[in-house]
């Protein structure tokens, strides 16, 4: 399965939606994903592609990891891949 399709599927799962109602532009805060949601999806990226995403709860925006919307994440994730399997 795809990065991308994952992703969508995770947050689908978190915003209680199926992923078609995920919109690729959508920010979680559109999906209706609170703060602990925020890092309930987080822990569920790292444990599904086994990685460590750079995500600070207490301050979201210091962190060098983008959620401004479900593109924004698939991409930070597959670039996170990429550089922790290699």
């Amino acid at each position: 399965m795809a990065v991308h399709d994952k992703i969508k599927e995770i947050l689908a799962e978190q915003a209680l939606l199926t992923p078609e109602d995920v919109a690729d532009t959508a920010s979680l805060q559109d999906l209706g994903i609170d703060s602990l949601g925020v890092v309930e999806v987080i822990f569920a990226i790292e444990e599904e592609f086994s990685i460590s995403v750079p995500f600070n709860a207490n301050d979201p925006e210091a962190s060098n990891f983008d959620i401004s919307s479900v593109h924004a994440i698939s991409a930070a994730v597959s670039q996170l891949i990429a550089q922790q399997s290699g």
